[in-house]
């Protein structure tokens, strides 16, 4: 049972490598072992008998080494081996040093291919253990939101980049209030622990606030105040320039087709309508990330906006809007999403994260947070 668990294991993360290619790269990786085995073949075939075929089969095994499982690998190593001795019996012993040298040049060279499969697969472990960790820390940070909340239609994501195991600082969160539906999406500078600590802290002071304060501009107040607090217990350079890019949205109590928005340093939200329509929401006027008040400070500024019933409300980290194809394009969540219609947030943002991993070719560079609100359409 461990065995096969172990296994088991081992496939999951060369499938998880293997997605992280361009399908067509996948493709030809997959088949070049048995092309090089082929090849040599076809050369020893087809050359005079003191030409060799040695360094096509020895290459094979390698090329395995990093692609394949220890089992296939195995199998790439034995058929170079066995190609390699029919080889040097179709051809016959002219010489008799040069044939045993290029068959011992082979079965080293798998052997060794057996040995860098062993490293591999243990560093996959390693990483896999390291990424289990990492969304158990992201999923206690960020636990899913309700499916509804105050009979709005919600969903979020968090995905995570192609780095892995290191959790980022990329943050949402929604909730009910007295006040109406409040919500938030940020990223902390940084990555690593401290910008978990610093995540944390700015979710559990946007959940006591949204209760408590009866602006929006109170609540960006608290936050401010939290983030600062927190900077200023930590060591070097995010002592000095720790901060938070942040939107909080509020949809009120008493108005559901009203929206305001509060912007620090953030990518704006989209508004997106039931016939496809799109709209930026971008601040009225710029404002520095929180927890940067010692560089200078003025009073927040809430944008209120109309949202239609069946709009679709977007927030979302810069992991969307920095994420780049191979000729360093950034890509364009408006032009992308503009004219599309969507039938509620969970399949807007399965659209948006699977549209990024196309342009970008595989998972983002940056962690990617991502929040969906949608006003019904009876309301």
């Amino acid at each position: 049972m461990l065995r096969g668990g172990r296994h088991r294991t081992d496939e999951g993360e060369r499938r998880a490598r293997d997605d992280e290619m361009p399908p067509l790269v996948r493709r030809l990786a997959r088949w070049l072992p048995a092309v090089l085995i082929l090849l040599g073949v076809v050369f020893e075939v087809l050359t005079p008998p003191q030409y060799t075929a040695a360094p096509f089969l020895s290459a094979a095994p390698l090329v395995a080494a990093p692609l394949y499982t220890f089992r296939a690998t195995a199998v790439t190593a034995l058929a170079a081996i066995v190609s390699e001795l029919l080889i040097a019996t179709y051809h016959g012993v002219e010489d008799y040093y040069e044939s045993v040298t290029e068959s011992a040049t082979v079965v080293v060279v798998a052997l060794l291919a057996l040995g860098i499969n062993r490293v591999v697969r243990t560093s996959d472990a390693r990483l896999a253990s390291a990424r289990d960790v990492s969304e158990a820390a992201q999923r206690a940070l960020l636990p899913a939101p309700p499916a509804r909340v105050a009979g709005l239609a919600v969903a979020a994501r968090y995905v995570g980049a192609r780095a892995g195991a290191r959790i980022g600082g990329d943050l949402y969160a929604i909730q009910d209030t007295p006040h109406g539906v409040r919500m938030i999406v940020g990223d902390v500078r940084g990555k690593g622990l401290e910008a978990v600590e610093a995540a944390v802290v700015a979710i559990g002071a946007f959940r006591e606030a949204a209760e408590q304060e009866a602006t929006l501009e109170a609540v960006a107040g608290r936050l401010e105040r939290a983030l600062k607090r927190e900077g200023g217990r930590r060591a070097g350079l995010d002592r000095f320039e720790g901060f938070t890019t942040a939107v909080l949205a509020e949809i009120p109590a008493g108005d559901r087709s009203a929206l305001r928005v509060l912007n620090r340093g953030h990518p704006p939200p989209l508004l997106l309508t039931p016939d496809g329509g799109l709209r930026e929401l971008p601040p009225s006027a710029a404002a520095l990330p929180l927890g940067l008040s010692d560089v200078a400070g003025w009073p927040d500024r809430v944008d209120e906006t109309f949202f239609p019933a069946g709009a679709l409300l977007l927030l979302f980290t810069d992991g969307v809007t920095e994420a780049r194809d191979r000729a360093g394009r950034f890509y364009d969540p408006c032009a992308r999403l503009r004219g599309s219609r969507f039938t509620g947030p969970d399949d807007l943002l399965d659209v948006l994260t699977e549209d990024v991993a196309r342009h970008t070719g595989g998972a983002p560079a940056d962690d990617m947070a991502l929040l969906a609100v949608q006003r019904p359409l009876e309301a």
